[in-house]
């Protein structure tokens, strides 16, 4: 390995951490004003209807995921659907955090179930009035936008459970 190649991967691992740090506060900040649409349905009937108040489309699996056929062909018309409406996408691995950062608890004090909602996709919305104004959505943004420039449409992070 070359010095180049070293110094290049470090920087590469370090500019990794910095955007899944920004996708978490992204989508915390998100959920708190009420700006996050959950699940794959939900989210495919909110480009429908209202594409151009979505900034951001999260497309999360893990490796259990790979063989469910249906939900490979819901996420590849989701990224057809975002790259056709220039909404930047990100694949992310890390179910288990995502479900910990957006407080989804499967069961309650006592014990009882509630039935966890479907964290496979994610849509943080940019409203009009009061538009979301953080550091971490420009973050993404510049990310996603790097990322096409290198020719990879769909970039992918991992989050690390915590």
């Amino acid at each position: 390995m070359t010095l180049e190649e070293l110094v290049g991967s470090s920087t590469t691992g370090k500019k990794m951490e910095t955007v899944s740090s920004a996708l978490e506060s992204l989508l915390v900040a998100a959920q708190t004003r009420d700006c996050l649409t959950v699940g794959v349905y939900e989210s495919a009937k909110l480009m429908n209807v209202d594409p151009d108040s979505v900034v951001l489309c999260v497309l999360a699996t893990d490796a259990e995921d790979s063989d469910d056929i249906a939900l490979q062909i819901h996420f590849t018309l989701l990224q057809a659907f975002c790259c056709d409406n220039d909404i930047n996408i990100l694949r992310v691995s890390g179910l288990r955090r995502l479900a910990q950062l957006l407080d989804e608890e499967t069961a309650d004090e006592n014990g009882n179930g509630k039935e966890p909602r479907d964290l496979h996709c994610l849509l943080v919305t940019n409203p009009p009035v009061e538009p979301l104004q953080c550091e971490a959505l420009s973050d993404i943004s510049s990310f996603c936008s790097e990322s096409r420039c290198r020719n990879q449409w769909v970039p992918a992070l991992e989050l690390q459970a915590r």
